[in-house]
């Protein structure tokens, strides 16, 4: 969720500590701070409300020297989002930086309390200088003083200390909450992820779950939670900077959602033979044809990705699936049926609740396989078998180009398990590989809406409730399309099953609220059309999102009709996706709100 970026270089730290987290901006956030050290050894800090244009004009004025620093951006967790919550924390010389939530913080307070120690804001995080401080006056060094702290920390957290008198150290800690290294020439760095330090270095160590790590300008000394020296591997991260601007676009997000023929190819290309007549996704150690029942778990739109692949399993493999939101999975302790194999969905690889059921899952299931974008995550090292989706870099916090590549990567994967179960017969998965072979270029078509799509928005932003509505494959996708309006335009949305709506919901319907029905042709749309007619006979107004041949069906009386290319049943939700995506991004823009960064919401959810 937060951001954090630690410098010990070689220059004024400060602007480029303010650019590092200027990359972290995706993740949310409602405040933003810098602490540095100079090279006499004093400790000093800015911290700004809003935006980090309100900390660079501050810095403008009221400038920081100094080559070591941190940095934050907070979304705040304990506490208003004011500026004497906001990071860093300081506490007579030890300044603290830190993502996740410290779940003791108070009762630590009060037995800190009890030494006289009182707080001056209403954060978890201030609570961790403040015991920092107590171990430093008790005679110990900053490591020691550091290592004691965390062995009394319950909860998760990504920390990084600096320390008046220590121009030269950095303390850096995580659990729970990802947190890298980056090694440069003299100089050193920490980042929330390896986007931050992008533009400083390719060199980069992971800190694993329990580690903490000593740096300096010549290093870092890393232990693990036992206390011992930890061997970390330094990898080489290749971050292609243009991957990280908006390349002309206003916006990530319409960035991101043109991307995605781009993206869903390479999906293809990376898990297709050469011909692309044949699956070449390999999951080692886990043998289709033995699982009997699969357990997908994930949040928010990568749980409706989910939500689609239980339909494609179900159908074509013959595989019976559960599907479970993350936050409420392990809650409900679960059984595991033999040969089930459990599915992770994350985009980061970092979600608190996510990585959470797949700790729990771990030795209960038959195995565990991840769909990640972030290879290095913590949800893709403990896993078993983690699969790369291949999106690159999403920015935006409202998912786009993840989801899409999520589903294509899940399709990619029925196939497979159809042809291992012996459920998909040679010519119907040949069927099936064509048609996600055509997908990138329909998906282009898709795009091609936008105009349509973009005057319906125009109206539709004039509403204060909005319905979306569809049937079998197509209802998650109606769940993912309310869910991206209300995301980043905070317009009421829902979705719902087509045939649920004489149930219950049709009582919402009238003139003022639009439905949008989602309804290409397919073995479902007559009874779709029966849903939309009732609708409309209540004075309801119908945007239809359908091809050129079910919309003529579909008869008179619809609001307005987006037209989409005709295309095989298989790919239909990846294809809707798209109008769903414009549409959003267009009442948003309408509305005037944030699309990037959506007010109380965070791209990477780091805890619970």
């Amino acid at each position: 969720m937060c951001g954090i970026v630690g410098i010990l270089g070689n220059h004024e730290a400060a602007p480029t500590i303010v650019e590092g987290l200027k990359r972290l901006e995706y993740r949310g956030y409602d405040s933003a701070g810098i602490a540095t050290v100079n090279d006499a050894g004093k400790l000093d800090r800015r911290r700004a409300v809003g935006k980090l244009a309100n900390l660079s004009d501050l810095l403008v004025h009221d400038p920081l020297p100094g080559r070591a620093g941190i940095g934050h951006t907070r979304w705040a967790t304990h506490g208003a989002p004011n500026e004497a919550n906001a990071h860093p924390h300081a506490v007579d010389g030890v300044a603290v930086v830190h993502n996740g939530i410290i779940e003791n913080f108070r009762e630590l307070r009060r037995e800190l309390a009890k030494q006289g120690r009182t707080p001056e804001t209403d954060t978890d995080t201030e609570t961790v200088a403040m015991l920092t401080r107590a171990y430093l006056d008790a005679g110990k060094t900053p490591a020691e003083a550091v290592e004691a702290t965390l062995a009394r920390l319950e909860g998760a957290f990504a920390l990084l200390f600096l320390f008046e008198g220590e121009p030269d150290l950095m303390i850096a800690a995580r659990k729970g909450s990802p947190l890298a290294i980056g090694h440069g020439d003299g100089e050193m760095f920490v980042g929330s992820d390896a986007i931050a330090l992008a533009p400083l270095t390719s060199r980069i160590t992971y800190l694993e779950e329990g580690d903490w790590a000593v740096i300096t300008r010549a290093g870092a000394t890393i232990y693990d939670a036992a206390g011992n020296r930890a061997n970390r591997p330094e990898r080489r991260v290749q971050m292609d900077a243009t991957r990280i601007e908006k390349g002309g676009h206003r916006h990530y997000m319409m960035k991101e959602i043109a991307e995605q023929p781009t993206v869903v190819g390479q999906v293809l290309e990376a898990y297709l033979s050469d011909d692309g007549d044949a699956v070449a996704l390999e999951l080692e150690g886990i043998d289709l044809a033995k699982v009997e029942r699969l357990s997908i778990v994930a949040c928010g739109t990568a749980y409706y990705a989910g939500l689609v692949a239980k339909y494609w399993f179900e159908r074509y493999a013959r595989l019976p699936v559960d599907i479970d939101v993350a936050s409420e999975f392990r809650y409900r302790e679960p059984p595991f049926p033999a040969n089930t194999l459990s599915v992770f969905v994350s985009q980061s690889g970092e979600t608190a609740d996510t990585l959470a059921a797949l700790r729990y899952s771990a030795g209960k299931a038959m195995g565990t396989l991840a769909l990640v974008n972030v290879p290095e995550s913590s949800i893709a090292r403990e896993s078993d078998v983690a699969v790369q989706i291949h999106a690159g870099p999403e920015i935006s916090v409202a998912s786009t180009k993840a989801f899409t590549c999520q589903l294509t990567t899940f399709a990619v994967l029925v196939v497979k398990a159809g042809l291992a179960r012996g459920t998909l017969d040679a010519q119907t998965a040949a069927q099936m590989l064509t048609a996600l072979r055509r997908l990138p270029g329909l998906m282009s078509h898709a795009l091609a809406t936008n105009d349509a799509v973009h005057a319906t928005a125009i109206d539709i932003a004039e509403a204060h409730d909005v319905l979306f509505l569809g049937r079998g494959q197509m209802f998650p996708l109606a769940l993912e399309g309310a869910l991206k309006l209300k995301e980043i335009s905070y317009l009421h949305a829902e979705g719902y099953p087509s045939g649920e709506l004489k149930h219950g919901p049709i009582a919402l319907v009238d003139k003022a609220t639009p439905t949008i029905v989602l309804a290409p042709h397919d073995g479902l749309f007559d009874k779709t059309v029966s849903n939309m007619q009732e609708v409309m006979a209540r004075d309801g107004r119908v945007v239809l999102v359908s091809d050129a041949h079910a919309a003529a069906q579909a008869g008179d009386g619809v609001w307005k009709t987006i037209t989409m290319p005709d295309a095989p049943e298989f790919i239909q939700p990846i294809l809707y996706a798209v109008p769903a995506q414009l549409l959003a991004y267009h009442v948003a823009v309408a509305k005037g709100t944030d699309v990037d960064q959506p007010r109380n919401l965070a791209k990477s959810v780091t805890v619970e």
